[in-house]
């Protein structure tokens, strides 16, 4: 039996797992689920209640890098795990600082004492960082620190994308386009059903 991943395809922690085992090309069972109404199996599996979810014969693994990592050391073909040292650096300020931010721009709802402003600026000022580091991709070739990157940046860019598109950020945005327009997303973000118990197990990669 594969590995079961309980995902939600939206979720941006969920698409980077999904992209790190789709370009590894190691098969799991994909549960769909949904957010607002997670079946007990689910519940019952994973310690956080969060997506990305893999469970594995003898554990599980609730965070979505940790995931990524599981994939890319069975089977890395595309060399995603050659990568320098900043990149584990980026990628925590990425989910760090940079999420913080984007969550604070975007749920400005859910922080009635923060300043939406100010954190779409913080996150505007990584963005700026970013794009002044990008040639053709992070590190001038495809690496985990890019798709660890892209799902939260078109989260953010799609909070207001004409405001996106008028930043003076080139690299950045072409760098985006070109994942955004590639057979791995659309890959990862084929529509599935909600599982429910009793289905047919859906591999992923197919």
């Amino acid at each position: 039996m594969p590995p079961v991943l309980y995902s939600f395809r939206r979720c941006p922690y969920a698409m980077r797992a999904r992209l790190a085992i789709a370009s590894a090309g190691v098969q799991v069972e994909l549960r769909e689920i949904l957010l607002r109404d997670k079946p007990q199996a689910f519940l019952d599996a994973s310690p956080s209640g969060t997506v990305p979810s893999l469970v594995l014969s003898d554990h599980v693994i609730d965070e979505s890098f940790d995931i990524m990592l599981w994939a890319l050391n069975h089977a890395d073909p595309q060399g995603w795990l050659d990568m320098p040292a900043e990149g584990h650096a980026l990628i925590t300020r990425v989910d760090g600082p940079f999420k913080t931010a984007l969550d604070r721009t975007k749920y400005a709802t859910r922080y009635p004492d923060e300043d939406p402003k100010e954190h779409r600026a913080a996150a505007a000022s990584f963005l700026t960082e970013l794009d002044a580091q990008i040639d053709g991709h992070i590190f001038g070739k495809p690496t985990l620190a890019d798709f660890a990157t892209l799902p939260f940046v078109r989260q953010f860019a799609f909070i207001d994308k004409p405001w996106f598109d008028a930043q003076p950020w080139p690299d950045l945005q072409a760098w985006l386009a070109a994942f955004l327009a590639s057979d791995l997303f659309a890959q990862i973000m084929l529509k599935y059903p909600p599982w429910q118990s009793g289905d047919a197990p859906l591999l992923f990669p197919d």
